[in-house]
């Protein structure tokens, strides 16, 4: 795994070409065995009437945010499951006090602490997968029977290890990690939507 770029280029057609075609490449490192498992589990958290937290820093909280969308509307719409799905990086109010008064370390961990229960899942996204207040979160979720999946890039940092199924990116450029990372969310959110649809003679007419 090379840096990208690892000069300028003066051209953006030329720069568009190589990014994508680090992007298809990149695309293919992810463990597909851990996209099974990670599909899987979703859908039996929400069948199960179980709660899926997420949480992210920067773009990572973007997609984040996004996967509610379409999990919460997503998913639902014409399916027989009903996802209950909360995004730890959507309220600045508590985000703010507990970075604050506490620390930002603790921002997810301590919102866990009192929303989760055995059983949850909780999706961490990550590029560096080090991020601290990331780390403790799913160091939180282990100790508590709150199952995990993490997104990330680059090495993997603690989180690839601590997770209970680790959706892995090689690559070094932020812009193809988190491509990555929300065409995981969208196609997660997609194939349990289809998996689950409530009258499958309807599919070819539903749009995603």
């Amino acid at each position: 795994m090379d840096n990208f770029p690892s000069q300028q280029v003066e051209h953006a057609a030329t720069y568009a070409d190589e990014y994508f075609t680090r992007l298809a490449a990149a695309s293919k490192t992810i463990d597909r065995d851990a996209v099974e498992r990670a599909a899987r589990l979703i859908a039996e958290t929400a069948a199960a009437g179980k709660r899926i937290y997420c949480c992210g820093n920067g773009g990572s909280a973007a997609i984040s945010n996004h996967l509610v969308c379409d999990c919460v509307k997503g998913i639902r719409t014409d399916s027989t499951l009903r996802p209950q799905v909360v995004s730890l990086s959507s309220n600045i109010e508590i985000i703010t006090a507990i970075g604050n008064d506490i620390g930002y370390d603790q921002i997810f961990r301590f919102q866990l602490e009192s929303l989760a229960h055995p059983g949850d899942l909780l999706i961490v996204i990550s590029s560096s997968g080090g991020s601290p207040n990331i780390v403790t979160a799913l160091e939180w979720a282990r100790e508590n029977g709150v199952t995990s999946i993490a997104m990330t890039g680059f090495s993997g940092g603690a989180s690839r290890q601590l997770a209970d199924i680790s959706l892995h990116v090689e690559a070094d450029n932020y812009g193809i990690i988190e491509d990555l990372h929300q065409s995981l969310m969208h196609l997660l959110a997609q194939y349990t939507r289809q998996k689950h649809i409530a009258d499958p003679a309807r599919l070819p007419e539903i749009k995603f």
